[in-house]
């Protein structure tokens, strides 16, 4: 069988890129650190060890290297069960986490029958859902795993402005045939875009314009151009390669859905989980629930 784009290109990405924002995901006060916890709705890495801290297994659904394994792995009890399982780099995360005690890694597809995983407290499955062929229906299937009275946290992209999601969609469709070496050759232009236009450090005030989803306020230049035109991600904190696998990681996979923040309450209603958190900004949806019995 062919191997599908999507699967080819998050092994190449996690296979070339190892420790790809490990030891950001890991370090105190980071910016990456600060993205997972704070729309998680935890302040800090105490807040996730308090909500942690009574929950025997835990399963991270589409783990990667491993690096949010490890954080969930570091602030729960020692005795907690940790789970990691991934369609494509499952032996990475295990090398990553050789010393580790009570993590154990699975290659899996969100996709299949995962009941031989047994049952979870707790299931966190954030920036992977939208890279499955069918998003929900593997929301469903990792909610089978859940027990009565567990939560499952989810991260999903969002809708976004439609000239965003149009030039978007135009790159994907270009890049997709491109080997990794290819994409990434063009992945660095749109990083160079990102990098220029964050050096301007240049504040614009723009006006509300509803048909192009642009909300009135004060943008610094690049997040303007980035949250309404084109992905060109730029952080101060990681270095232009790192920067570049981020923008390859939203260009290069074909399987690549944005949902809104009505289908992702529908999802949990639907499955009989109470609400208990939520939080939408300019790029995702994160949510968290409760299985009910």
């Amino acid at each position: 069988m062919q191997e599908t784009n999507t699967k080819k290109s998050f092994k190449d990405k996690w296979y070339k890129n190892k420790d790809f924002l490990f030891e950001s995901t890991l370090t105190e006060g980071s910016e990456i650190q600060n993205w997972i916890l704070n729309r998680n709705g935890w302040d800090d890495l105490k807040d996730l060890s308090i909500f942690l801290k009574n929950k025997t297994r835990i399963l991270d659904a589409g783990c990667g290297n491993g690096r949010v394994t490890k954080l969930l792995r570091n602030s729960s009890s020692e005795s907690t069960e940790v789970v990691g399982i991934d369609l494509v780099s499952h032996m990475v995360a295990v090398s990553n986490l050789s010393n580790d005690h009570n993590v154990f890694f699975y290659e899996k597809d969100l996709l299949s029958d995962l009941t031989s995983l047994g049952t979870f407290d707790f299931i966190y499955s954030q920036e992977v859902l939208h890279h499955t062929k069918e998003p929900k229906d593997a929301f469903f299937n990792l909610v089978k795993l859940l027990n009565i009275g567990g939560e499952i946290a989810i991260y999903v992209y969002k809708k976004k402005a439609p000239i965003r999601e149009f030039t978007d969609d135009y790159v994907r469709e270009h890049i997709i045939d491109y080997d990794y070496d290819k994409a990434m050759k063009i992945s660095r232009d749109i990083t160079k875009l990102g990098k220029v236009l964050s050096e301007l450090h240049l504040s614009v005030n723009i006006p509300e314009i509803t048909e192009l989803g642009i909300k009135a306020g004060s943008y610094d230049i690049q997040r303007f151009f980035y949250h309404h035109f084109m992905k060109c991600y730029w952080n101060n904190e990681l270095t232009f390669e790192e920067n570049t696998v981020i923008n390859y990681d939203w260009y290069h996979p074909e399987d690549c859905s944005r949902h809104t923040i009505d289908e992702i309450k529908n999802w949990f209603e639907e499955q009989n989980i109470t609400i208990i958190y939520s939080y939408e900004d300019f790029y995702g949806i994160t949510m968290h629930g409760k299985k009910n019995e």
